[in-house]
C-alpha cells in the first residue's frame, strides 16, 4: 500500500465540505490506488455537526480512506499536509457585499497562512475557495513568506467551467469539444469571461455564435451565476464548487494537456499589466506541478478595460486589508 497523503479541508461542516469530502475519500482526486488521511479543521461550535459528518464517512466504509483527524486546532489540521482546500469563510449571503465578505474572512486566512508556514508540507499546494477568495490568497500569501507564492491559487475553476458550459449549450456541443476559455480578474462579478481565444472543435468561438449573445448574455450569466444559484437555492453553490475544487487541484496534480490551458488565480508575474504580487485569475498551463502564465496572447481594447476594472477592484480590497500583509 502507498503511503496515505495528508489533506486537509478547512470549514469542513459546511456546505461546500458536504459535498468534497466524499468525493476526496472516494479517489477523485488521487486515484483509487492513493490512500489518503483526512484532516477536518472547524470553529469549536461547528465540532458536533462535523461529528455527525465524520460518522457517514466512515459509514461508507471507503477502502482509500486511512484516518480522520477532526479539529479546532490549526496547528494539527495542517501538520505536513501536502493539499490544503481552504474552503472555511463567512458564506456570503443574499444582499451581503464583497466589502462584507473581505473584512470578515481576512483575519482567518492570515492566521492560517502563518500556520502553514510553520507546519505544513514545504511543497504543499493550496486552494483558496472561501470568499473573497484572490485577496484571501493573497493574504495568506504574505503570510507564509517561507514558502513560494505558487504554493496558493485561488479558485476560478467554477468560473471557467460555467464559461464551457455555457458555450457548450449554445454551439449545441458536447463540453469535451470546447478548450481555451478564459477567466481572467477576480472571482466576483466583474470577472471577465473572455471567448477570444476559445475554440469548439477546430472552430474559432466568437465565429459561431452572435457578438450580441456574447456581450449580452454569456458575459453576465458566467458573472453572475452564483448569484442566480443563490436566488433560486436560497443557498450558495455547494455542489458545483466542491466540484471545481477537485478539478482545480487534479490539474495542479496531472497537469493541463498540450495546447489547453485553465484558469486559475495566481499571484501576478507582471503579465499582462496586472501588477506584480496581486492574485488574478490568468489563463495557465501546469506542468510537473508548475504553474506558468500563458503568454503573448493579443487582447483588444475590449478585454483590456475588463482587465483594468478587475485590477482596480483586487487593487481596492488589497488595501482594504494592508495591515494584514
Amino acid at each position: 500500500m502507498k503511503t496515505p497523503v495528508e489533506i486537509v479541508v478547512t470549514g469542513a461542516a459546511g456546505h461546500i465540505s458536504y459535498s468534497l469530502l466524499f468525493r476526496l475519500a472516494a479517489g477523485e482526486l488521487l486515484g483509487l490506488d492513493q490512500p489518503i488521511v483526512l484532516r477536518l479543521l472547524e470553529i469549536t461550535p461547528a465540532l458536533n455537526t462535523l461529528a455527525g459528518v465524520v460518522m457517514e464517512l466512515n459509514d461508507c466504509a471507503y477502502p482509500l480512506l486511512h484516518k480522520i483527524i477532526v479539529t479546532d486546532d490549526p496547528e494539527v489540521a495542517f501538520q505536513g499536509v501536502e493539499y490544503a482546500f481552504l474552503v472555511g469563510a463567512k458564506p456570503r449571503q443574499q444582499g451581503m457585499l464583497r466589502s462584507d465578505l473581505l473584512e470578515q474572512n481576512a483575519a482567518i486566512f492570515a492566521a492560517q497562512g502563518r500556520v502553514i508556514n510553520q507546519v505544513a508540507n514545504p511543497k504543499v499546494k493550496v486552494l483558496v475557495t472561501g470568499n473573497p477568495a484572490n485577496t484571501n490568497a493573497l493574504i495568506a500569501i504574505k503570510n507564509a513568506p517561507d514558502l513560494p507564492a505558487n504554493c496558493f491559487s485561488s479558485m476560478a475553476m467554477l468560473d471557467h467551467t460555467r464559461a464551457i458550459s455555457q458555450l457548450a449549450l449554445k454551439c449545441e456541443e458536447p463540453v469535451t469539444a470546447i478548450k481555451n476559455v478564459i477567466i481572467w480578474g477576480n472571482h466576483s462579478c466583474t470577472q471577465y469571461p473572455d471567448l477570444h481565444h476559445a475554440k469548439v472543435n477546430d472552430s474559432e468561438a466568437l465565429s459561431l455564435v452572435e457578438h450580441d449573445w456574447y456581450i449580452d448574455q454569456f458575459i453576465p450569466t458566467v458573472q453572475y451565476r452564483g448569484t442566480e444559484v443563490i436566488k433560486a437555492r436560497g443557498q450558495s453553490s455547494a455542489a458545483s464548487a466542491a466540484h471545481a475544487a477537485i478539478q482545480h487541484m487534479r490539474t495542479l496534480v496531472y497537469g493541463t494537456a498540450p495546447g489547453t490551458w485553465v484558469s486559475m488565480g495566481v499571484a501576478s508575474d507582471g503579465s499582462y499589466g496586472v501588477p506584480e504580487g496581486l492574485v488574478f485569475s490568468f489563463p495557465v498551463t501546469i506542468q510537473d506541478g508548475q504553474i506558468s502564465i500563458v503568454q503573448g496572447l493579443e487582447l483588444n481594447e475590449f478585454s483590456l478595460e475588463k482587465l483594468r476594472i478587475n485590477q482596480e477592484e483586487l487593487i481596492e480590497e488589497r488595501q482594504a486589508i494592508k495591515h494584514l500583509l
